[in-house]
């Protein structure tokens, strides 16, 4: 079993967001869920983006950063969406990162320095959606040793948030099944 830190996507912690953390939990993870909104949340993703923007991006990677200084440096980070800066970030500058899983999206890596040697990545997308860059996810995965990407078809962003706009209960399954397997081969 492996410590994730895994942070919330623009909408923040909605209902949907806080079930894949017990999904995880269930499977007998530890999983720390900071919110960085101070208690925000939105009901669609350009309402949680434009408030990301008033906070600033830097500042979503600085409360992020924050977020994991009292926890241990062997942990996977795990970020949705807007929430995959501060995990790109930490897996990227913080020493002893086990794996990252990044869904819905990617930042490309060199946003952070280069990605960590046998540090191990895997990301989730739909292949129309707009918002995750397809293309630079696959670019990534290119590019790092041992990345695993999964593109689902369909145009749907927060796709495994049970509840929201986007749920595709089918592919959601699929997202959970493959990242508990990616978090039993790290643990």
């Amino acid at each position: 079993m492996v410590e994730i830190l895994l942070f919330h996507h623009a909408q923040g912690q909605t209902p949907g967001f806080l079930a894949l953390a017990d999904r995880w939990r269930a499977a007998g993870h530890t999983v720390h869920t900071p919110d960085l909104y101070d208690g925000a949340t939105f009901g669609t993703v350009d309402e949680g983006v434009a408030h990301a923007e008033s906070i600033g991006f830097g500042e979503i990677i600085r409360r992020g950063t924050a977020a994991a200084e009292a926890l241990p440096e062997q942990l996977v980070y795990a970020g949705c969406s807007l929430g995959n800066l501060p995990a790109q970030s930490l897996t990227q500058t913080r020493p002893g990162a086990l794996g990252a899983l990044l869904l819905y999206g990617a930042v490309p890596p060199e946003e952070f320095g280069p990605w960590p040697t046998r540090t191990p990545v895997q990301m989730h997308a739909m292949a129309d959606d707009e918002w995750a860059e397809v293309p630079a996810m696959r670019a990534m995965a290119d590019e790092i040793d041992g990345a695993e990407l999964y593109v689902y078809p369909g145009a749907g962003h927060l796709f495994a948030d049970a509840g929201g706009v986007d749920y595709d209960e089918s592919a959601a399954e699929l997202l959970i099944g493959r990242t508990l397997e990616f978090l039993d081969r790290l643990g």
